[in-house]
């Protein structure tokens, strides 16, 4: 498995959420409001997450469901601290950051990031990896 390769597609990955996050923003939250657009954005963002991880599982290298686990650990993880790295540049408080975390309140990055574990196991499970 490379590591490097491993990192460098969780960038691809960062930078599609963003482009993703600032269209939303701009076309769907209009429309639909705050609550619908983020609860349909975690739906498009899990496509978007599933399609890099599907395109790239094989160049990573990672062949075992175990570190499969472990890709999709790193992800997560960073993209938790790039989620509160920015939200805390862009000056929002801790309340506002993890209140996307908050299920009761219909609030679905949880299974974002859940979905996110396990992204490059269901690809490489796509893509015929034993």
């Amino acid at each position: 498995m490379n590591w490097p390769r491993a990192f460098a597609i969780w960038f691809l990955i960062a930078a599609a959420e963003s482009i993703h996050g600032a269209l939303r923003g701009i076309f769907i939250l209009p429309v639909i409001g705050d609550l619908r657009a983020h609860q349909f954005g975690i739906l498009v963002g899990s496509l978007i997450i599933f399609a890099v991880a599907w395109a790239c599982i094989r160049w990573i290298g990672a062949k075992t469901f175990f570190e499969q686990l472990k890709v999709g650990a790193l992800w997560m993880v960073l993209m938790i601290i790039f989620e509160v790295s920015l939200g805390l540049a862009l000056g929002y408080s801790r309340e506002r950051i993890f209140a996307d975390y908050n299920i009761v309140a219909g609030r679905l990055m949880i299974f974002g990031m859940i979905f996110i574990l396990f992204a490059p196991a269901l690809a490489a499970k796509a893509r015929g990896f034993r």
